[in-house]
Parts: structure tokens; sequence; C-alpha cells
């Protein structure tokens, strides 16, 4: 449903990944920790009410969350299983924090993530003394038991992840000697990042075509102050809803522009999208920018599949916009959409198909060939996942005939400010009539 120009400038939520980080870290931290900017989204909750489980306190003061710190090892047995919600984050993040722990808790979660894939997580976490109290079993809930005495290991990544990178660099804190992770290809580097905010020794070394990140173990972090930078891949609907509404010119303040999580801008830019940096600076370890974005033609380019990584969590919204381009987009290395929230690859082609875009999955590639426009009308199953819902709200900004979502409830797990931001910049939504 075409919307009017939109324009403004507007912040986003803080970014998911290192408000997540933020919580996990200060509680390992001696001290407090006080972060700012924390996205206070079902997920990140989820997390602080877990590290709150394990004794290190995380509410919020003021306009700050504060973390009181128990130190490496210092985490305590819970009474109740912790309960992560839909956060595949927050849950492989803390299964690393619990393998040097000499405590046993049950991890469990909600219906979708109980259907999600832990194997590659606890694979590395067992070789370092991790152990799962229901052999052979992969997916929540769980019931995993640490130790005091890690193991170090030197470990290849199979496929690029930042969770299971992150994991094994989180167990390496409570290992005796030095934990070594191995990436052929880059994955987000927030993890290196906060543990030398906090202290620890970290070194990074490429070589041999490959990046050796390696933390030293019994590590004492301190705590630090954190102020979280704005989402980009919030902001990435933002700017979708921009680029294919003519007219519009929007302006998204104080956003994470890390290299390792730009590769949609990169990949919009080459489209001929009028995507700006401005203002660029640093705070805590981590580059920002202000993003100014005005409605753009579009021509379809090939994403290669060493892009994936810097951009895993917006292929949904970019194959929204590639229909409105003109020509073929074709994105490779997806296989990871088919482990998230839902089989996103198949998720997104079905909801693409049923509005009336020639679309098809060819192996771990996604083919949208774009006319310039989205007729619209169809009905779009999201499968509880949240970045589906957005991205199609998104393209019904824009498109013939309006689109309608299944669900909307699950967007409150990562963007609960999505509806209402976008309204302040103009755009429309109203409620499907009940059948």
């Amino acid at each position: 449903m075409r919307s009017v120009p939109l324009r403004g400038h507007v912040r986003v939520p803080g970014d998911k990944s290192i408000s997540h980080r933020a919580l996990i870290f200060g509680a390992l931290a001696t001290g407090t920790t006080r972060v700012r900017g924390l996205l206070e989204a079902e997920d990140v909750i989820n997390t602080a009410r877990v590290v709150s489980a394990l004794g290190a306190s995380a509410e919020k003061r003021g306009d700050a969350w504060e973390v009181k710190g128990r130190g490496p090892g210092g985490l305590r047995q819970p009474v109740t299983p912790l309960e992560f919600g839909n956060s595949g984050t927050g849950t492989r993040l803390m299964m690393g924090v619990v393998a040097g722990h000499p405590i046993t808790v049950e991890m469990t979660g909600d219906a979708s993530l109980s259907r999600r894939p832990m194997r590659r997580v606890l694979g590395p976490l067992m070789q370092m003394g991790l152990q799962v109290l229901e052999p052979g079993k992969e997916t929540l809930p769980l019931t995993l038991r640490g130790s005091s005495e890690l193991i170090p290991i030197v470990y290849p990544l199979p496929v690029p992840s930042a969770q299971v990178k992150s994991a094994v660099l989180l167990a390496g804190l409570h290992a005796a000697g030095e934990t070594t992770v191995i990436e052929h290809e880059a994955t987000r580097d927030h993890t290196e990042r906060m543990l030398r905010h906090f202290g620890a020794d970290v070194r990074i070394v490429d070589k041999d075509g490959a990046r050796h990140i390696t933390v030293r173990g019994d590590a004492e972090l301190a705590g630090r102050d954190i102020l979280v930078p704005g989402d980009p891949s919030s902001a990435a609907f933002l700017v979708a809803a921009a680029l294919i509404v003519p007219g519009s010119d929007v302006t998204i303040e104080g956003v994470l522009v890390n290299p390792t999580r730009t590769g949609l801008y990169t990949t919009l830019q080459e489209m001929g999208g009028d995507v700006e940096f401005l203002n660029q600076r640093e705070e805590g370890g981590e580059p920002i920018a202000d993003i100014r974005v005005r409605s753009s033609a579009l021509e379809g380019v090939r994403c290669p599949a060493e892009r994936a990584p810097s951009m895993i969590d917006e292929y949904p919204v970019l194959a929204a916009i590639s229909a409105f381009a003109k020509g073929t987009t074709q994105m490779d290395g997806l296989a990871e959409l088919k482990v998230k929230e839902s089989d996103r690859l198949q998720a997104t082609a079905t909801g693409l198909a049923a509005n009336g875009v020639a679309v098809r999955v060819d192996g771990d590639s996604l083919i949208v060939e774009g006319r310039g426009h989205i007729p619209g009308g169809g009905h779009v199953a999201t499968h509880l996942d949240h970045r589906i819902a957005m991205a199609f709200l998104t393209a019904g900004l824009a498109s013939e005939k309006p689109i309608t979502v299944d669900d909307t409830t699950m967007i409150a797990t990562s963007f609960p400010e999505f509806l209402g931001l976008m309204e302040t910049l103009g755009a429309r939504f109203q409620e499907a009539p009940q059948t």
C-alpha cells in the first residue's frame, strides 16, 4: 500500500548483539558495569533475567542498566531453569559462560528456539569440558554441567558463526592457558572488541588467509561503562522503506557501522541506493555514524556468499527491496538462513511469491527478478519470525496493494519500537480485517 514520502531524523534502539554482550560481560567482571542505550526488547531482557538468576544482578537505574558483576568463575547455581524465550544469541553465548562454572543449569526457550540446533556450539564446548546431561540431545531444553577446570583448545570454525566463536572465547576466559578460534571468513567481532574493553588479554593475528583470535584464560575483567550504538539490523528496515517510498529522505542517527555488520549497506550502494554515512566517529571501541538515505532507482546485483556473515539478518528485507529494483538480484551463501527463527530462506521466497514477485530458491541462493514494483495483495506467513514480519510490512509501504502479515507480536523480541518509529517518519499501518 503506497505511503506518503518518509521524512525525518530518528534513532533506532540499541544494537542487540552488543546489548547481550554488555550484560554477559558485566556479569563476569568485578565491580559495576553501567550500560546506556541497552536494547530493551524481549531477547535482551531475558538475558538480563538470566544473569540475575546466576547471581549478577542486572537492573535499570535511571537511564542506564547496572550489572553487579561476580568476576570470572563467580556465578552461582540457579534455583530455577534459565528461560531464554526466543533468543538464540543469549542461549549460545551463555553456554560458553556456563561451561566455565562448576554449576548445573537447565536451559529452556520458546517453541521456535527449541527447534534451533545447538550442536555447533556444544561440540567445541564439550571438548573443553562442558557436559550435556542428556547425551546426544542438541536442542532445548538442555541440562548442562560446567567445570572450573576447562581445557583450552584451538578451534577452526567449520562455518562462519559469531555465536560459536563468542561461546568458545567466553569459555576460554575460564580455561588455564590460551584458547584460539580460527575463522576463514570474518564474522561479527563485537566479542573481541568488548573483551578488550573489559581488560581481557586478546590477540588477533591474520595468518595463512585466516583470522586467529586468542584469549588468555584465568582472566580478570573489570566493570566498565558502555554506550550501546543503534542497531544496524533494525535501521535496515527504515533504510529500506526510505529507498522504496518515492520522495523519502530519512536520517538515522548514531548507528553502529562496524565493518562486520555493514554488508547490507554496501549492497544497497552497489544497487544505486543513495545511502551515506555521515558524522563518523567511535564510541566504546565501536565505529558509529549517522545514516542518511533518500529514495532511489535501484538495479539488481549479485550479492556474493562471502558477504553473508556481515548481513545475515538483513536478507529478508534485502529480498523485499530487490523486488523494487530493475533486473535480477541473486543472493548467495544463505545456508544459515535455514536455521534462524524460521527457515528464513523459504519463508522469504514464499512471502514474495504470494505478493506477485518472481522468485526462486536455488540451493543456498535466493534469486529475485525485480520489476521495479511489487503487486502486493498477498498474505504472508511469518512463522513467528520478527524479521519476516518487519520485512514484509516494510515492503507493503510501497506495494501496489496492501501486504498482510499473520502476526506482529513477535516483533517485540528485537525491535518493539518498529511501528512507532516508522509512523513518526510518516508510514501508516492498519489492522487487517478479521475473517
